[in-house]
């Protein structure tokens, strides 16, 4: 994907948060990753949002939304509003309920783009450290989120300078695993790491979405 194509992804993605109804309140819109370093072409672009926890609820009327779309939990985990307006983005995880991370990315992202999308109630910098500390304990480094991300949109507004500064490339991120040593690992541990994730993201095919709650 070119970069400038990239970019251009990002803010459409904004744009649909902002003018159309979402499953669940979003916050937060960061990316990460290749787009943040000026590469181009990049191979992925890494999308994440933060999102809220859905406060008001329409359980009395879940068993009608179960009838109509064969899936539980909406108007509880997902909004029914959101739902009757875009039945064809409902989705399930795997015990069958309505899964918001899910419901996201049908909703923002084309099956076959090279996107992934990390959805999580945890502003990026608080998931990115609870994620190193966790793949740390477990030695687990596929779960670690890049942390050389950009904030673009905040509870309704964007920020002009970050975008224009993605989209000339401006910005000067360390590498992986270096970003990863300041964050805490040792430089034979954090380059195990960067090279742990970056053949996960290698493996990686169309549009992806992962879902994570702190």
């Amino acid at each position: 994907m070119d970069r400038s194509a990239a970019v251009e992804r990002v803010e459409r993605l904004i744009e649909t948060v902002e003018s159309e109804p979402m499953p669940v309140p979003v916050r937060e819109i960061w990316v990460y990753g290749e787009v943040s370093l000026g590469l181009d072409p990049i191979e992925r672009l890494d999308v994440y949002l933060t999102k809220d926890i859905l406060l008001e609820s329409d359980g009395g009327r879940s068993e009608a939304f179960e009838e109509r779309y064969g899936v539980k939990g909406v108007g509880q985990t997902v909004r029914g509003e959101w739902a009757e307006a875009f039945p064809e983005f409902v989705r399930a995880n795997d015990n069958g309920y309505a899964a918001p991370e899910r419901c996201l990315a049908a909703h923002l992202l084309g099956d076959d783009e090279p996107i992934h999308l990390e959805v999580c109630n945890a502003s990026f910098e608080d998931n990115v450290t609870q994620r190193l500390q966790g793949a740390m304990m477990r030695n687990d480094y596929e779960r670690i989120l890049d942390p050389r991300g950009v904030c673009l949109w905040v509870d309704g507004q964007r920020s002009a300078k970050a975008l224009e500064k993605l989209r000339s490339g401006e910005l000067v991120l360390p590498t992986l695993p270096n970003a990863l040593e300041m964050l805490g690992m040792d430089e034979g541990e954090a380059r195990e790491a960067a090279d742990t994730l970056q053949a996960y993201r290698e493996r990686q095919e169309g549009a992806t979405v992962r879902g994570d709650v702190v």
